[in-house]
């Protein structure tokens, strides 16, 4: 009874999220800039969904598992984007502790999500270049269904034990959360009772998920790129490179800061460096993804974009 009541009071707690030192003008520049980006980021992400589902010469894996990051990264930035805009704005400082616990879900999940994505599509790319003989027959529509089924599932379920473990946790000091959203190192730093067990799950998890997907990511770029050193001519080189560029380039600015975040033996200290590395992956990575791709598959895009457009106007 007596664990069933603080669990009680613990959800019906509310924290108060201190979002971004600075004067009002430096406030009002954020809440521009954080809106911009985020209405980009919507429509870019939105306009790659449109335009594959529209066009049948984009009904292909790459295209399909690239629909599938858009979709996640239009949600991604969502969970987080519109509430760090009302705390600027002095409006929604607050959150309660289920709130806060659901945002962190959601988060971790699609960023989680998004490792075994990006791992996904780089086997791919590994099939597409190392057995284009083959590729049509071992990535077919069904295998790449699964694939992105595989991706979501593992996603959200390696999220959960956490989220489990999160929710016991008591809160009895400040509540003050330095932060624009609820993370997880700014939580286990609140809480009165012992975190050991839940950093160190914290930490499997994160070596489970991005370690792992990480791992998959490199050993099929090391194939992928022994493939392409042993192309006789330097157009077939280019010409099978710029396949994987757009991905590859994702892949690292992904990783970089995803790695620092997560995958670590303890909370960090410097909350202050989180916030800045969480600006980058859940504000700036989500709008950079769409131009990534569009760019370095410009030709096939514009070609597309070209018939959309013809088709519109007759």
């Amino acid at each position: 009874m007596a664990g069933t009541e603080i669990r009680n009071q613990t959800s019906m707690q509310k924290f108060i999220l201190l979002g971004f030192p600075g004067t009002w003008y430096f406030q009002i520049f954020l809440i521009v800039v954080f809106l911009v980006m985020y209405f980009l980021t919507i429509i870019g992400n939105m306009s790659i969904i449109a335009l594959v589902r529209t066009h049948p010469s984009l009904h292909t894996p790459m295209y399909f598992f690239l629909c599938n990051l858009s979709f996640l990264e239009i949600w991604y930035t969502t969970a987080c984007v519109p509430k760090a805009i009302g705390i600027m704005l002095g409006t929604s400082q607050t959150i309660s502790f289920t709130v806060c616990l659901l945002q962190l879900f959601f988060l971790l999940s699609m960023g989680s999500t998004e490792c075994f994505l990006l791992a996904v599509m780089a086997y791919d790319r590994y099939l597409a270049i190392c057995h284009p003989l083959r590729y049509s027959s071992l990535m077919n529509r069904t295998f790449s269904v699964h694939l992105a089924l595989l991706s979501w599932l593992c996603g959200f379920l390696a999220i959960s034990v956490l989220a489990a473990l999160i929710s016991r946790l008591s809160f009895c000091g400040p509540k003050v959360i330095n932060h624009f959203l609820c993370d997880i190192d700014a939580l286990i730093a609140l809480s009165c009772t012992d975190t050991c067990f839940v950093e160190l799950a914290t930490f499997i998890v994160s070596i489970i998920v991005v370690v792992i997907s990480c791992v998959i990511t490199l050993v099929s770029y090391i194939h992928i790129i022994s493939t392409i050193l042993r192309i006789p001519s330097s157009q077939g080189r280019q010409k099978a490179f710029s396949t994987c560029s757009a991905h590859l380039t994702v892949v690292t600015i992904w990783y970089g800061s995803t790695i620092f975040l997560y995958v670590k033996p303890s909370a960090q200290n410097s909350l202050d460096l989180n916030k800045t590395i969480n600006i980058f992956n859940t504000v700036v990575t989500p709008l950079l993804n769409p131009f990534i791709y569009t760019l370095r598959n410009k030709e096939e895009v514009r070609e597309s974009v070209k018939k959309l457009l013809r088709a519109m106007v007759l």
